[in-house]
Parts: structure tokens; C-alpha cells; sequence
């Protein structure tokens, strides 16, 4: 389908591409592609379509499991609890498939872009701490927990020694979606 660039202006050079699937661990998928021919912008998400039931996901880490596969949904949250770390979804959040180590440079990726935004000595401390932790928790030398919760039930850890139940009502109200939502009582009936 054609349509107008939101970027450039261009009328009619954008094309938007969907396409379903199905996939493993994830269910029915729709991959969308928005690709401008005029001022070259792209876009592409993959969204999933099957709705399960909330889930949560628990494994200690030590470095026998990180190579352990790991199904991450746009909707899911990643937390250490241990080291104060969580990463919950926004608009833009994506899913993707990784094994713990690449949850890992994540996490260190997420942890060195903040040193760059908070320069003050507290901040800087504290990030080169959690750096070195995660590092420990890579070479083995310390193990965390890694949780992750998903309230559509999308992801999943694959491995023997993860554990998994159901979400309880309370925590799926306190997970972020990464969807903008409204109550009836936001909307305005006038």
C-alpha cells in the first residue's frame, strides 16, 4: 500500500508492508514495514497476535545458563532485582529472541547510556558499580535472579532450570504494557 511520508511530506512514496506468521514460541505474528522511497525513512515492528495467559518467569544466573534462549515480548518487563535493574516496555518497545548473555550487554548497554545522561558523582558511582557486577555475574563469580513478566503471556525462558507460573491479578495491575490506554472515566462524553 502507498501512502504519505509523516517524515518528509512526500506524497504517496511511503510503502507500508504487512505480512502474517506463524512462529515458534511467539504464536501468529504480524511483521509491518514502512519504507520511504522519497527521504529513505524505515520502520519495522513485529507485533504478536496471540494473547495467552499473563506469565512470569524466573532463573537464577550463573554462567552455566547464559546461553539459555529467551523469548522477550513488546509487552514484557525484564528485572534483576538484585542490582536494581528493570526494564519495562514504552511505545516503542520491540520484541526480540536472545539467550541471558545478550539480556546481559543490554542491560550494560542501558547502564552506559545513563552515565552519559547523569553526570553527577552519585549516579557515575553507583552505574560503575552495576557495572561491575554484571560483569561479575557473567564470569560467574556472583548469580541473580532474572525475571521476566509478561501480561499477555507472550514470552517465555527456555531452560530446564527456569521456573514459571501465572500472574497474580495485583501484579499484572502493576506491569507497564507499552500500550496507551484510557479508562472510561479519561474519555471525555461531551
Amino acid at each position: 500500500m502507498k501512502m504519505d511520508c509523516p517524515i518528509c511530506q512526500g506524497q504517496k512514496c511511503m510503502d507500508a508492508i504487512t505480512r502474517t506468521e506463524e512462529v515458534p514460541y511467539f504464536g501468529e505474528i504480524m511483521e509491518s514495514t514502512l519504507l520511504c522511497s522519497s527521504c529513505g525513512y524505515k520502520h519495522s515492528d513485529v507485533i504478536c497476535l496471540d494473547q495467552k495467559d499473563p506469565v512470569r518467569y524466573s532463573i537464577e544466573i550463573d554462567s552455566t545458563k547464559l546461553s539459555a534462549r529467551l523469548v522477550k515480548s513488546q509487552s514484557a518487563t525484564l528485572s534483576i532485582p538484585e542490582l536494581g535493574l528493570k526494564v519495562e516496555p514504552g511505545p516503542k518497545s520491540l520484541g526480540y529472541v536472545s539467550n541471558v548473555e545478550g539480556v546481559i550487554d543490554r542491560f550494560q548497554k542501558a547502564v552506559k547510556t545513563a552515565m552519559n545522561l547523569f553526570e553527577d558523582d552519585e549516579s557515575q558511582k553507583n552505574a560503575k558499580i552495576i557495572l561491575e557486577e554484571l560483569q561479575k555475574v557473567r564470569k560467574g563469580e556472583k548469580k541473580v535472579e532474572l525475571i521476566l513478566e509478561d501480561p499477555f503471556g507472550q514470552s517465555s525462558i527456555m531452560h530446564q532450570e527456569a521456573s514459571h507460573r501465572k500472574l497474580e491479578e495485583d501484579e499484572i495491575k502493576n506491569l507497564k504494557t507499552g500500550f496507551f490506554t484510557l479508562s472510561p472515566d479519561e474519555i471525555d462524553s461531551s
